[in-house]
């Protein structure tokens, strides 16, 4: 027997399998569901509690909406509670303590009855909770006053639903018009006249004392009492028409031209008739179209309501509709306390930017926000990646920016002291040449052995030269000058020194046994020596290029600071810890050996030789060195290595050449100048009465010199630079 219902909206009699005959003029609950899981995603809301009357209306619409929001996505549900049909004392106490468990979630759906609403609102007035939730009704609260009486501000702010309906003129003219002489059809009517009137119609029935006055007839509906269209009569009359023109339209295809019923018609087919029913199409009583899909559901058309409290009015205000699609209006909405600002309900606060979301097993909507920290940036949504090696994040962590690139500038401290240094130690470098090649043919300048001084000038001023190749911005050219300059000018000036020391040493431990002069003694001999000693520094410089040519890189890890905004990039010369001490290693191996000497030489009296002055020269330059690798390799962590360790070693190098300058040459320079009357020529003797002079003198008197004014050093110095010497006592020209 086909039905066709009014008000029935169960999702499960859409099963066509089980309830292969029901259609009705309703939309079903899962369109419902469908407008509700729209309009919580409209509204940002992504937390929710559901609430459901215990039987087929509600948990079928709660589950329905439940089914919705997994189809869609981005809703969780944070409690589901059931309203038992018979409730105990303190249920709906029980209740609101679970809905508040969790107080991000403050949207509640509900699908409940009318009695079950009331009783919601009145727990959570009573456990002080008024404005905090928001209340999302289906249709069996609609735009009802009754669930909502006297508390309405625990209703404030509610949205709820109802099928799209009209208000029927015609049937308020009709119904209004009833009484009790014009009804004929009603068998209720007159129970129904007693209770809207509070009257009774029979006199019998009145008891003394009750307050209860006898009906008079001459009452009239909407004037004597409250009157108000139910909601549902529009879809009852769609019932009734889409039942009558599915029977028109039967008889019209069964009994043309045929008044009344035909035999066809006699016996009515309701397999037939439902083909009918679920082919009819035409304009309801509201209208809109009366229509049914395969499964006999009437389309989904709601309105949104919401009600509102403003100035002590209180009314359900139409805020949007439904029809396949939500359409809002969101400035018609109000909340609890008048606020316009939609209220939170989410699981947990977006992430801020530069942090991760890290989800809550089994629970899509609530995260946990992580910053990517360090060197990380945020790749997407739900992870960090470290930034490439030549990148840092930026400073919200949403990307990466170029570390900047650093190098030692000339206006850095750690710059400007060391260049000090350099151009003083050049300018004194250049007095001291250019006072030798004035007084290039006096005695002093030859007794210091003239082209051995100014190979070693040469040398100290390489060392200090370097300091300006130290400081420069690192390119090709540049580190190519560091990698031969930086070793090669204490090459020069320990290649000297230890020639220097070395020819001394021979000559005294010649004097001991013989007197006649060590081989590779003449100053072509002395710069041969030099020289050779030289070329195995460039000679170990040419054999790095070849192995690993000269570049100019940048160190990303040298200032890889912990914090990323302090890292940067290093702008060096490819030159390692080790290959700089590599290159260093050979100058300090002649550095060693030339202390050696300065060691063995040191008894030999200051009067005759360089010998003191330059032990103490060697001395102190190991001690300048000593200091610098501890200091050099001790700050290998620092931040400020580049700084440090630059700065460490040009002044090391520039001490050590003004150590050489100082104490070698400016005594020198200080006779010449300031007492030209101790330069002066004095009368030479043989190289055999020279050494014998200075080996008695070093026995028998140590402390002091044969002759005032070092003239026993000058002979010597001059008699071993020109190889006088005598045969039999007379004096014979130089070779």
């Amino acid at each position: 027997i086909p039905q066709v219902s009014y008000a029935s909206t169960a999702p499960e009699l859409s099963d066509n399998s089980r309830y292969d005959f029901f259609s009705r003029v309703v939309p079903p609950d899962t369109y419902q569901a469908q407008a509700m899981v729209d309009l919580v995603k409209a509204m940002r809301w992504n937390y929710v509690s559901t609430v459901a009357s215990e039987g087929n209306y509600g948990e079928s619409g709660v589950d329905a909406f439940i089914q919705k929001s997994r189809e869609d996505g981005g809703l969780c549900i944070s409690q589901s509670v059931k309203i038992p049909r018979e409730p105990r004392t303190g249920e709906f106490d029980k209740i609101v303590r679970r809905l508040s468990e969790n107080p991000n979630a403050r949207v509640v759906i509900i699908f409940a009855n009318e009695d079950d609403i009331r009783r919601l609102l009145q727990a959570s007035k009573k456990a002080n909770q008024t404005g905090h939730f928001i209340w999302v009704g289906s249709d069996s609260w609609g735009s009802k006053i009754s669930p909502i009486l006297n508390q309405e501000e625990m209703a404030e702010g509610a949205v709820t639903i109802l099928p799209k309906r009209q208000s029927i003129r015609g049937f308020d003219r009709y119904f209004t018009s009833r009484t009790l002489e014009n009804n004929r059809r009603n068998i209720w009517f007159a129970e129904f006249w007693e209770n809207n009137f509070q009257c009774k119609l029979s006199r019998h029935a009145l008891k003394k004392g009750s307050g209860v006055k006898k009906c008079t007839n001459h009452e009239r509906i909407g004037k004597d009492s409250s009157f108000e269209q139910e909601g549902k009569v529009q879809f009852v009359i769609d019932a009734v028409y889409a039942m009558a023109h599915a029977l028109h339209n039967m008889h019209r295809s069964l009994c043309p031209g045929t008044v009344g019923l035909c035999p066809k018609m006699d016996s009515v087919n309701g397999t037939l008739l439902l083909k009918y029913i679920r082919q009819v199409n035409f304009t309801g009583i509201a209208g809109t179209p009366v229509v049914f899909n395969v499964n006999g559901d009437a389309p989904g058309r709601y309105e949104i309501y919401q009600y509102q409290i403003t100035n002590s009015t209180m009314e359900y205000k139409i805020i949007g509709a439904w029809t396949d699609h939500l359409r809002l209006n969101t400035n018609e909405m109000q909340w609890p306390g008048g606020s316009p600002d939609v209220p939170s309900s989410v699981c947990s606060r977006p992430c801020r930017a530069g942090q991760r979301k890290k989800t809550v097993k089994g629970v899509p909507c609530c995260w946990h926000c992580e910053n990517c920290d360090g060197y990380q940036y945020q790749a997407d949504t739900y992870s960090c990646k470290m930034c490439r090696f030549d990148l840092r994040p930026n400073s919200n962590h949403t990307g990466c920016d170029a570390i900047p690139i650093v190098k030692l500038e000339w206006s850095s401290p750690w710059a400007v002291f060391p260049v000090l240094i350099a151009v003083l130690g050049i300018m004194a470098t250049m007095f001291v040449v250019l006072t030798f090649i004035r007084y290039n043919d006096t005695p002093i300048v030859k007794a210091s052995g003239r082209e051995l001084s100014y190979v070693l000038l040469t040398g100290i001023f390489l060392c200090y030269a370097t300091t300006f190749l130290m400081i420069s911005t690192p390119d090709v050219g540049i580190c190519s000058l560091r990698r031969i300059f930086l070793g090669l000018g204490m090459s020069i000036s320990y290649a000297a020194l230890l020639t220097k020391t070395n020819r001394i040493y021979r000559i005294f431990e010649q004097g001991k046994m013989s007197v006649s002069a060590p081989r590779f003694i003449s100053p072509a001999s002395q710069l041969v020596i030099t020289f050779s000693l030289i070329s195995l520094q460039l000679l170990g410089v040419c054999i790095w290029f070849g192995v690993d040519p000269s570049q100019a890189v940048i160190d990303y890890e040298d200032q890889r600071t912990s914090n990323p905004a302090m890292a940067r990039g290093v702008l060096k010369c490819d030159i390692s810890d080790l290959s700089l001490i590599c290159l260093l290693g050979y100058s300090m191996l002649l550095m060693v050996t030339c202390t050696v000497y300065a060691i063995k030489t040191r008894g030999v009296p200051e009067t005759f030789n360089e010998a003191k002055p330059i032990g103490f020269t060697m001395y102190t330059t190991c001690i300048v060195w000593l200091a610098f690798i501890p200091i050099f390799f001790g700050t290998s962590q620092s931040a400020e290595k580049m700084y440090i360790q630059t700065t460490t070693l040009t002044i090391s190098v520039s001490l050590s050449a003004s150590v050489s300058l100082g104490m070698l040459y400016m005594p020198k320079v200080y006779v010449v100048l300031l007492h030209p009357e101790q330069n002066i020529p004095k009368h030479k003797r043989s190289l055999k009465a020279v050494v014998t002079a200075a080996t008695m003198s070093n026995k028998f008197n140590p402390k002091g010199g044969l002759r005032p004014n070092g003239e026993a050093k000058s002979e010597l110095c001059e008699s071993l630079e020109t190889q006088d010497c005598v045969e039999g006592g007379e004096p014979r020209e130089g070779q």
